[in-house]
């Protein structure tokens, strides 16, 4: 999402892009709320099934973070009731649990932020509900990529754009398209904050990575065009051109020599699920 929420109470300093400065002890919180968002998408994983409706799979998700003593961070969230968003085929993020049966070749992406302690865990991945068709194989393959290529680029010195760069010039050599509309954002304490982390750009660009920053990368990928309509429901974002839409999301903290992935999944799941 894209607008900003800061917590002037919160420990660490703010650079002069307004994007706050996390001290080495913080990261074990970050890492017990990453690996609990991390496990519980690890465990939905055998409930994504032809037939199953994304209403259930959500109703176990909540039921996964109350048995953690967590919270969730979208329940109550701008008026929001669901634990996760749950976004099929060409919904590109944001999709409401639903009634509606998963069909075979479905494909969707299921996005958990939990809090623990204070500290939010956020990250999503792909699933496919039966056979995985090979157009949508090689959408979430290229997706999976370019966010690691990102993940790649994360080390104190380089910029945002840098980030932004390695993910856009990968994906565009695919011939496929990254969505403009929505991005990654800082975290921590709060859900989202500075800076906004673009999945395009150019290198050296954008506010330079310091050890102690939190964010999440999230690319979006298109099998179409990038363009994106949100739907009367406020939430649903589609792609206008109703091409497959794919998007993977780790939420990772700066260090000295580079980065740590605080949803790094427990099971070695987070790529293909669906051939466990």
């Amino acid at each position: 999402m894209m607008e900003h929420f800061v917590n002037n109470e919160l420990r660490g300093r703010l650079t002069k892009d307004g994007i706050r400065i996390y001290d080495r002890p913080d990261f074990a919180g970050m890492h017990a709320a990453g690996e609990l968002a991390a496990r519980i998408l690890d465990d939905i994983a055998a409930h994504v099934f032809v037939g199953q409706t994304t209403d259930e799979i959500d109703r176990i998700i909540t039921d996964l973070v109350d048995q953690a003593g967590a919270k969730s961070a979208t329940i109550g969230y701008k008026g929001y009731q669901h634990a996760s968003c749950i976004s099929v085929n060409h919904v590109v993020c944001h999709g409401i649990p639903g009634p509606k049966k998963l069909k075979d070749g479905d494909i969707l992406n299921i996005d958990v932020t939990v809090i623990v302690d204070g500290w939010y865990g956020d990250t999503s991945r792909m699933y496919v509900a039966g056979k995985l068709p090979r157009k949508a194989e090689r959408l979430i393959e290229v997706t999976h990529d370019a966010l690691m290529r990102g993940i790649e680029m994360v080390k104190p010195g380089n910029t945002f754009g840098d980030i932004g760069h390695a993910i856009q010039s990968y994906v565009e050599a695919q011939r496929m398209s990254v969505v403009r509309d929505f991005c990654g954002h800082g975290l921590g304490r709060v859900f989202h904050a500075p800076p906004n982390v673009l999945h395009y750009g150019r290198p050296g660009t954008g506010a330079v990575l310091e050890e102690g920053m939190f964010f999440t990368i999230e690319p979006m990928v298109n099998l179409g065009r990038p363009e994106t309509k949100t739907l009367a429901d406020d939430w649903t974002a589609v792609t206008r051109d109703k091409s497959l839409s794919a998007q993977f999301e780790h939420s990772v903290g700066v260090t000295a020599g580079g980065c740590e992935i605080f949803t790094l999944s427990p099971g070695g799941k987070f790529y293909p699920t669906w051939s466990e």
